[in-house]
C-alpha cells in the first residue's frame, strides 16, 4: 500500500483528495493536515466522508510525515509549498503540489503573476509540469510534481493534438472559458456569496488572469514556438465544472486533414480524454466528479477557423484526480486506479 499525507485537507481540493485516496485499491491515508481546523476529525469537515474516513486533521508536523508517508499532497495556498517540498523531497518522499508553486520553468515568471518570491530555485528546475497526457514519461522520474491549474488542463488538452500537428496559427489563439464558484477556493469572498453569483455570469481577470502564462509556457512547449493566447475566463453559478471554448485560425497544410480523425488518434489511448462524436458537444454534468476530460470540435470553412471545446470537473481532473493520477504514475500502478468513478448526473 501506497502511504499518502495530505497536507492542506480541510480545503476543497484536499477534501477531494481525500475522496479519491480514501476509496483507492492501493493507498493508505496516513495524516491528514489542516491548520484552521486542527484538531477535528476529517467528517466534521466535510461529512458526505463519513464511514470512508476517520481520522482527526493535525497541526503540520514536518518530521511526523516523512517518517510515515511515501507521498505528500500539498493542498495548501500559492507560495507555502516550496519549503515544505523541499523538507520532504530531501528525504526521497514523492511530492504532489497542486499549487502554482512548482508548475513554472521561470520562476521570475511565477513571481512576476503571483506575486510572491520563491525560495527554492534549484528544487524547481528539477520538478515535473504534471499533465499526464503529454508529460508521462517526465513524470515518471519525478519527485516533486507541479500539478497543473484546472484552466490550464482544459485548454492544454483542446489544443494538443491541433499544435503538436501544427495546424493552426499560434498567433490567433483565443480561449474562453467558464468555471464553477468552487474554483475560487472555500474561503469566503463577498464575489462567491449565493446572492452575488447566482442568476449572473461575468467575466473577471481579463488580459491579467495568472493561469494565462501557464498555459502559454505548455502550449509554447508543445508547439516548439513562443505562443501568446487570449485567454478570458468567466464565473458561472454552478458549483462545478470548466468548460473551454477555444478558436484558432487553419493554417494552409490543415487543408484536407481530417481533424477530428486526429483528436480520435491523439487520445485513442488516453483512459481520461473522451473525444465526443461529430455534432455533439461536451457539457460540465458529463464530467461532474468524475477525471475526464471531454472534447468536441469542429471546423468553420466559412471562416477558416477551428472550434474545440473542452468539459472538466475542475475539483478532479483539474486538481485532486489528476493528482491521484500522477500518484499512479509514479508508483508505477495503471493510472485509472482509483478513478474509474463514472459522472454523477444529473
Amino acid at each position: 500500500m501506497i502511504k499518502a499525507s495530505v497536507i492542506g485537507a480541510a480545503g476543497y481540493g484536499g477534501g477531494e483528495l481525500v475522496r479519491f485516496l480514501s476509496m483507492h485499491p492501493q493507498a493508505q491515508i496516513v495524516s491528514l493536515t489542516g491548520h484552521s481546523h486542527a484538531g477535528k476529525n476529517m467528517t466534521e469537515v466535510f461529512g458526505h466522508l463519513r464511514n470512508y474516513v476517520d481520522m482527526t486533521l493535525d497541526e503540520l508536523d514536518i518530521d511526523k510525515i516523512k517518517s510515515i508517508a511515501q507521498v505528500v499532497f500539498l493542498a495548501l495556498p500559492h507560495g507555502h509549498a516550496v519549503p515544505v517540498a523541499k523538507a520532504l523531497s530531501a528525504a526521497d518522499i514523492k511530492v504532489i503540489d497542486l499549487s502554482a508553486d512548482f508548475r513554472f520553468d521561470d520562476v521570475q515568471t511565477y513571481e512576476k503573476w503571483y506575486n510572491v518570491k520563491h525560495e527554492d530555485h534549484v528544487l524547481n528546475q528539477s520538478a515535473v509540469y504534471g499533465l499526464p497526457e503529454i508529460w508521462r514519461q517526465e513524470i515518471k522520474e519525478a519527485t516533486v510534481v507541479g500539478n497543473p491549474g484546472c484552466y490550464p488542463t482544459g485548454a492544454i488538452l483542446g489544443l494538443y493534438p491541433l499544435l503538436q500537428a501544427g495546424l493552426i496559427d499560434t498567433k490567433s489563439i483565443i480561449i474562453d472559458a467558464k468555471s464553477g464558484v468552487s474554483g475560487a477556493g472555500r474561503a469566503l469572498d463577498l464575489g462567491n456569496l449565493f446572492s452575488e453569483c447566482n442568476e449572473s455570469v461575468k467575466a473577471y481577470k481579463v488580459t491579467n488572469h495568472r493561469h494565462t502564462p501557464e498555459i502559454e509556457q505548455a502550449l509554447s512547449k508543445i508547439a516548439g514556438e513562443e505562443i501568446i493566447v487570449n485567454f478570458t475566463p468567466h464565473l458561472i453559478p454552478m458549483t462545478r465544472g470548466i468548460l473551454s471554448t477555444i478558436y484558432a485560425n487553419l493554417k494552409p497544410e490543415a487543408k484536407g486533414v481530417d481533424i477530428y480523425k486526429l483528436y480520435e488518434e491523439k487520445y485513442a489511448n488516453e483512459p481520461f480524454v473522451r473525444v465526443m462524436p461529430k455534432g455533439v458537444w461536451p457539457a460540465t454534468k458529463w464530467v461532474f466528479g468524475s477525471n475526464y476530460c471531454d472534447v468536441g470540435l469542429a471546423t468553420d470553412p466559412r471562416t477558416n477557423r477551428v472550434i474545440v471545446t473542452s468539459a472538466i470537473d475542475n475539483l478532479v481532473k483539474g486538481a485532486a484526480g489528476q493528482a491521484v493520477q500522477n500518484m499512479n504514475i509514479l508508483f508505477g500502478l495503471a493510472e485509472t486506479t482509483g478513478l474509474e468513478i463514472a459522472p454523477i448526473y444529473p
